[in-house]
């Protein structure tokens, strides 16, 4: 993977971490810029267009927690990757990131290999963008003309519900989808839905695709498993 054509904005309001982390991306070949605070970072976001924010919690000015909020309902950060740095022991902060939009998180203290795998896998899903009709993750095809799944070229029958349940967490492999952005996207207006729907169909599609392709992120939401 080229590195030199992705765009880090690094935020952090503590120099010395800002400073370890550029040295080790731009060693890889990455684009770095770097922001102090949640609003810094919404600023330069907008003009330099990044492909992955790797964005604190705790800053001052704004925090990360609000700042991903806000660059999640922006469309200059629709193509934006949100990766949170937490400390260890601040599980509250991954749930709380995870359900203000962020699609991943990378804990302190920062070992420079893992950082670096990490967010090459993440970038990886950049470049393997699928057109919005079909969708083509390992041996799985979804394709939403037909509302057709093949695995391994054997057709599955799923519900209406269950085949767009499918196709959202398909749609971007090992990102977090909360359970009420879930039940925005799939079930909009309709009344009577609960928090249960969404297990219902989760166990259903486990039923016939396979329990490793659906993992669930305990109090936040699901993901799809590449």
């Amino acid at each position: 993977m080229d590195n030199s054509i992705f765009k880090v904005l690094v935020v952090d309001d503590e120099n010395d971490i800002l400073e370890f982390i550029q040295y080790n991306l731009k060693k890889e070949g990455y684009d770095v810029y770097l922001a102090h605070n949640g609003q810094e970072a919404i600023d330069i976001g907008h003009k330099i267009k990044p492909d992955l924010i790797l964005l604190d919690v705790m800053m001052p000015v704004m925090d990360g927690i609000e700042a991903c909020k806000q660059m999640k309902s922006d469309p200059d950060f629709a193509n934006t990757f949100i990766v949170f740095l937490t400390a260890r022991s601040e599980e509250y902060s991954e749930i709380a990131g995870f359900q203000a939009g962020a699609d991943d998180y990378i804990s302190k203290p920062i070992k420079p290999r893992v950082l670096v795998t990490r967010l090459n896998a993440i970038l990886r899903r950049k470049e393997k963008v699928q057109p919005d009709t079909k969708l083509t993750v390992g041996d799985i095809v979804i394709d939403r003309e037909t509302f057709l799944v093949f695995r391994k070229g054997e057709k599955i029958q799923f519900a209406r519900k269950e085949f767009e349940l499918l196709f959202l967490l398909a749609s971007k492999p090992g990102k977090v989808f909360t359970r009420d952005f879930i039940l925005e996207k799939v079930w909009g207006d309709e009344v009577l839905v609960v928090d249960r729907t969404i297990d219902v169909h989760i166990r259903k599609i486990r039923e016939k695709l396979g329990d490793e392709h659906i993992g669930t992120v305990k109090g936040v939401g699901y993901k799809f498993e590449a």
